[in-house]
């Protein structure tokens, strides 16, 4: 049984490591810890994952993060993946950092990746792992603290956070989405 798991994030190094770019961050520690490497293919970077007998493609879009859902669709297509087996990792401003919020369907709550997802796949069911980045900027600042770096602080927990968003996404290819849920939703 295939899944597709897909972070999002903006190509180029001036977007590494900064709080948009936390779906690349969390399938690059997901591939490290799992001594799997990344390979750069059709509309972005795919590394096969092989997680109890199932098969977990990673793939970070390289057709930034507007034009998300082209590559999701691509690869569902070529993997014959259906979409009940797809979750995307995105950032999430309404959530206090750390936070992880996993949903089994939903609006694109104001992520344009989120809405190139919603637009290409013609619907909104579809789960998404949300990362929370929270909101600590100015007005009019948002733009700026999104593409923004990580603060010192936020970087020495953001390890373990990425860590426990790599369970999550192995849970979620061998367990219910409501029981992936209830364990990771909590934390």
């Amino acid at each position: 049984m295939k899944y597709l798991v897909v972070g999002l994030g903006n190509i180029g190094s001036e977007y590494e490591d900064t709080r948009h770019n936390i779906g690349f961050k969390v399938l690059d520690a997901l591939a490290e810890a799992s001594n799997i490497f990344f390979k750069t293919d059709r509309l972005g970077d795919v590394a096969t994952l092989k997680h109890r007998g199932r098969t977990i493609i990673l793939l970070k879009p390289n057709t930034f993060m507007n034009l998300s859902g082209k590559a999701v669709r691509y690869w569902m297509q070529a993997e014959k993946i259906p979409v009940d087996r797809v979750l995307i990792i995105t950032d999430d401003l309404a959530l206090p950092f750390g936070k992880l919020r996993l949903r089994a369907k939903g609006s694109d709550g104001g992520h344009n990746g989120i809405k190139s997802v919603i637009e290409v796949l013609g619907g909104q069911v579809f789960a998404r792992l949300r990362f929370g980045i929270s909101n600590e900027f100015q007005k009019g600042a948002q733009v700026n603290y999104v593409l923004g770096k990580w603060s010192e602080e936020e970087s020495k927990v953001l390890k373990g956070r990425v860590e426990l968003c790599g369970e999550a996404i192995k849970a979620f290819a061998v367990e219910s989405v409501g029981n992936v849920m209830s364990k990771f939703n909590s934390k």
